[in-house]
């Protein structure tokens, strides 16, 4: 098939389609010992520009920053630094206004960079490979990648941090019943249930931030030995904000495990994700009815006028599977790779780059609809009201009269057979009914299932009482600040803009 009757690449980076194998085909770099060609179809399975052109802002990044170490130490000119800076920052703008001339032959986004910068600046800019291999400079580009992708889940994580917060100040006097086993379970406040995933997500964001402790500066390790030159990798990481320069050549070029850690930080988040979209399908439902979704964020069917679907959510919840299986794939991946590079390890990016936009995705998609949902306080209280979400607190009141916890349970359990058999709510009871089960019940029953004190009487540390969930709030409003002021004096870092 030819190039013209091809459709466009959804990957293909902007400025236009990669022209198929063999089209414009040059020497390669590195093919001083080979006779032949490529096979066109090789071409194709070999490449990564299709979707490594992403790493391009991080490439030129690490380009740069090599280039001027290169000058520090004497391996080049001052003339030729500047000469090399001036090409690079011109490769930058073609590919910033469209125009950079992309081609599959490149193989990749290093090679492609590199040969446009020979174009611009002659035989010089070979020299700008100098100490280095595409095998510590990919995973540069992939390190500075995840460290801007870090920060900006960071920042997302917050963001729904803080509409939780809200939603829970929106709904402090709202009860509702908490449930085990989907069936109702204990009252609890609205505002509890949603610092519960406020609780989730700081963890997140703890993962998120120790992630950079796995983050280390590769550039000079080289094929897998090092090189024969004097490079101080400690100007190169000061300059691109990495705390840690790897320590071991072959272990920077040949591990995964910050990308594996990162994909595994990435899919609890979005777990917790789908357990938070899981919520607001069943609230939003005609069984439950404790929330409704905007129309912005819902859709119609194709056949059923009456239906709004909450399908927002169910993607969020459905995207989860493809986190789980980006990580179990690159696991796959690595588990068998001795070391230290091989070409395996080009096929981690795809999983890293979808795993990027997915989680941002659908983070800003759950804080747009938590900031939006609207609340049946009306619905909620009848459904706490109506399950006999008391009955533990029974309980509790026959054992502080006495009895036994596993007797109390056993006469509270008759109670809420007697009356859910006659659809009665646990407040109906008659104290003759009450003294029939139990000599031990007297008026004080009818407090004791008093549904605003049965919150109120979960006192605990982390209960659902008011004044606990006034603390939880609290402490995590300020937590909210304290990390989103870490995270912003951090600043953006690895950045392709930094």
């Amino acid at each position: 098939m030819q190039s013209s009757d091809r459709p466009p690449d959804p990957k293909a980076p902007p400025g236009g389609e990669i022209p198929l194998a063999g089209e414009g085909r040059r020497r390669k770099p590195w093919g001083g010992r080979f006779h032949e060609n490529q096979a066109p179809l090789f071409e194709r399975l070999n490449a990564s520009l299709p979707y490594d052109y992403v790493l391009a802002p991080y490439d030129l990044r690490g380009s740069r920053a090599h280039v001027r170490m290169l000058g520090s130490v004497g391996v080049l000119a001052p003339d030729e630094v500047g000469d090399l800076l001036a090409g690079l920052d011109q490769v930058e703008e073609e590919m910033k206004a469209g125009a950079f001339p992309w081609d599959l032959g490149d193989e990749d986004v290093h090679m492609a960079i590199e040969r446009r910068l020979t174009d611009i600046v002659g035989s010089l800019g070979g020299k700008v490979h100098t100490g280095r291999s595409r095998n510590d400079q990919v995973v540069l580009d992939v390190q500075l990648y995840l460290r801007d992708a870090v920060r900006g889940h960071l920042g997302r994580v917050l963001d729904l941090v803080s509409a939780l917060l809200q939603a829970a100040e929106r709904s402090t006097g709202v009860v509702l019943p908490g449930y085990t086993h989907l069936q109702r379970a204990q009252p609890v406040l609205l505002a509890h249930h949603f610092l519960a995933y406020v609780s989730m997500l700081e963890r997140d964001a703890g993962r998120l931030e120790r992630w950079f402790e796995s983050s280390w500066m590769p550039l000079g390790a080289g094929a897998l030995a090092g090189v024969n030159y004097p490079l101080d990798r400690e100007m190169v990481a000061r300059e691109l904000g990495f705390e840690k320069v790897a320590p071991n050549a072959m272990d920077a070029v040949a591990s995964r495990d910050a990308a594996f850690e990162y994909l595994s930080v990435a899919t609890g988040c979005a777990l917790h994700l789908s357990r938070l979209a899981e919520e607001l399908v069943l609230w939003s439902s005609q069984e439950f009815g404790f929330i409704t979704l905007p129309d912005t964020w819902t859709s119609g069917s194709s056949i059923m006028p009456q239906k709004k679907n909450p399908d927002g959510a169910e993607l969020v919840r459905g995207k989860a599977a493809g986190f789980l299986g980006r990580l179990t794939a690159l696991g796959a991946l690595v588990k068998g790779l001795p070391l230290a590079y091989n070409k395996d390890l080009q096929e981690d990016k795809l999983y890293l780059f979808a795993t990027r936009d997915e989680l941002d995705l659908c983070l800003e998609s759950m804080s747009a609809m938590v900031a939006t949902l609207a609340i049946d306080e009306d619905r909620a209280r009848v459904a706490a009201e109506g399950g006999y979400a008391q009955a533990t607190d029974v309980a509790d009141y026959l054992v502080a009269r006495g009895l036994p916890f596993r007797e109390a349970h056993h006469i509270t359990g008759r109670l809420v057979a007697l009356v859910a058999g006659q659809g009665r709510p646990l407040a109906s009871v008659t104290l003759d009914e009450l003294r029939s089960l139990c000599p031990l019940f007297d008026s004080t029953y009818y407090q004791v299932v008093d549904l605003d004190k049965v919150v109120a009487g979960k006192i605990s540390p982390g209960g659902t009482a008011p004044r606990r969930v006034a603390e939880q709030l609290s402490d995590a409003f300020d937590w909210l600040t304290t990390t989103r002021s870490r995270v912003q004096e951090a600043g953006p870092g690895a950045g392709p803009d930094a």
